[in-house]
Parts: structure tokens; sequence; C-alpha cells
């Protein structure tokens, strides 16, 4: 029409900083909507979406990497979507322990010629979570035998506290049936189940060790690695305890499920006793360590793994960052 007034639109431009902005507010309302507000997850997003509105013209170039770090944690939130829940493991307690967890004094064990462990003594603490260390085959796993009574010491005394009752998850995963479901392996097929003294529904246990669903269905045959690790510690932690002994848990295991097993690690009430080669898992839960350091020689220790590598630093100096072989000394005949 002659005359008629022309709408000028002003032509917005959205950058990348706009956009992420927007995917992660998304993100946020999903998490929400299914009940993650409270979730690591969440938390983060919500820090970075902080961040990013907060982020500087002087910042943009240090930047790219980290809005390309959090593209690549709205990926995995994205492919987590549809899960139920965050993921969890639950370990039951057993009865509360006594002042008197175990007691080793004076322990002394070898093999062949070769002395593996000389004059070891150390008193477990109830609530505390020792972390053990140290090379193949130097004993860390002969120690565990020792501890459950499946081996006796060469000398020395191991006294157990008349409350404790332990669960030791081993390193071994033939114990299971590759023909039987994941539901069957870890309840025995049993929907009701009493795990440390309270009635628990198997289903729902199975589900706080994330397999939820048709997943429960899986032979353990065609499982992963990580996957079959799931399944033996669950099992095995449903026998009830109040003192954890765990040789190499995190074996094969996702960052997701290693994250569950440490919370479920801290919230639990007991103790627990654990063999890793994972530094930076000792970091975060190890209130004591056990160090097999060479020469027969192993070391108790108040602290996670960082602090007895500066205690060794301070000890050593440059040495402690040399490698070198394993020794032992001769066993006395």
């Amino acid at each position: 029409m002659a005359g008629a007034a022309t709408l000028v639109v002003p032509q917005v431009v959205i950058g990348p900083l706009d956009l992420l902005v927007e995917l992660l507010r998304g993100q946020q309302a999903r998490l929400a909507q299914e009940d993650k507000a409270d979730s690591a997850r969440a938390r983060t997003l919500a820090r970075e979406l902080d961040w990013v509105r907060m982020a500087p013209k002087a910042r943009q170039a240090k930047g790219k990497a980290r809005l390309a770090a959090y593209e690549k944690l709205l990926a995995e939130s994205k492919a987590a979507e549809g899960r139920v829940g965050e993921l969890q493991i639950t370990i039951p307690a057993g009865d509360r322990l006594g002042d008197q967890v175990i007691e080793v004094d004076h322990l002394s064990k070898g093999y062949g010629d070769r002395l593996l462990i000389d004059d070891l003594s150390f008193s477990l603490p109830k609530a505390g979570i020792v972390g053990v260390i140290g090379g193949n085959g130097v004993g860390k796993t002969t120690l565990f035998r020792m501890l459950t009574g499946g081996e006796e010491p060469d000398s020395g005394t191991i006294t157990v506290g008349s409350t404790v009752q332990m669960a030791y998850v081993d390193q071994s995963r033939q114990s299971l049936d590759a023909d039987a479901t994941v539901y069957e392996e870890i309840t025995g097929g049993r929907d009701d189940m009493v795990i440390g003294g309270r009635p628990v529904n198997g289903r729902a246990y199975c589900a706080s060790f994330n397999f939820k669903g048709s997943d429960q269905q899986k032979k353990v045959g065609v499982l992963s690695g990580g996957e079959r690790n799931r399944v033996h510690l669950a099992k095995m932690l449903a026998e009830g305890g109040n003192v954890l002994l765990l040789d190499e848990p995190t074996n094969d295991l996702d960052v997701d499920t290693l994250r569950a097993l440490e919370d479920g690690l801290e919230s639990f009430p007991g103790c627990a006793v654990v063999i890793s080669h994972d530094r930076w898992f000792l970091d975060r839960i190890a209130t004591h360590m056990l160090a097999f350091e060479g020469d027969s020689q192993v070391r108790w220790f108040e602290g996670n793994f960082s602090e007895y590598e500066a205690f060794r630093k301070a000890e050593l100096g440059a040495a402690a960052d040399q490698p070198h072989r394993i020794k032992y000394k001769p066993l006395a005949r």
C-alpha cells in the first residue's frame, strides 16, 4: 500500500556465549524436573552458567577452552537423560562397631626365601578408611588373607574385635555365573532381602548399583569389565559387614561409578581397608595409609596418599622420586 510505513526489526546477533547460556539454562530446567537439582552435575552446570554470564571480554580467549569443556559436559548430561536418579552405590552397614576393630601386633610373613612383611603393627580405627599401596606381589593381598583367617602369619598376632563382621571383596570375578542374570547373581533371585539386618527390595538394591529396568535381565557373561565389577561389589556387599576389605575395587570402573563408590564409602559408618593403585581415589577417601615400601617394611601412616607422599619426599628427598625395584629381606631359617 502506497505511503504505508515500513516496520524495521533490528537484527539480534546471538553469539556463542548467548547460545551456551540458553543451553545451560535448558539443561538446568530438565535436571530440576527430574529432581536432580542437588546433583553434582546440576551444581557444576549452575556454577558454569554463572561464570559464562560474568565472563568479561578480557577472558574470552582463555574461556574458549573452558566453554569447549563444558559443551562436553552438556553432551554427557544429555546422554544421561532418561536415567532415573543419580548413580549411587549403597553400601549396607552391619552392626555397630565396638572400640576394638582389628589389632595387628609384630606381624611377619614370608614365602619361599622372601620375607614379605617384617614386624608390622597397627590398629584399625573404627571409622577410618585405610588405603593400602605397594607394587604387585609385595604382600597386600596376603595381608588381607591373614586378616580374614585364610592364611596364618609366621609370627605375631592378629586380634579381631568381638563386634567385627568382615566383608571381603577380592579381585577375582571368576565366581560369577556367566549364565545368570544380573538380578539373579546379585540377589540370588530373591525379591525380599535382608542386608545389614534391614529388609531391602532386591530390585531396588540392584538399582542402587545402577542396574535398572532391563539391565537387571542381562546375562552376566555379556557384561563389560566395569559392569562385572559392579555386580561383584553388589553381590559381596549384600552379605553385610562393618569392616570392608576391598581388593582393587576400582578396576575397570567408569568415572561416574568411581565417584559413586567414593560417596558410598564416605557415608559408610564402619571401617574400610582398600587396596588400590589409584592415587586420586585414595586422596579423596583415605584417612590412613598402609604403605608397602620395600625391604619387607610396611608403614602405617595417618593421612591420605598425597600427605604420605609429601612425608616420604621430606624423609628421602630426591630419592623418593626415583623408580626402584622392590627388594625383600631374606627369610630367616
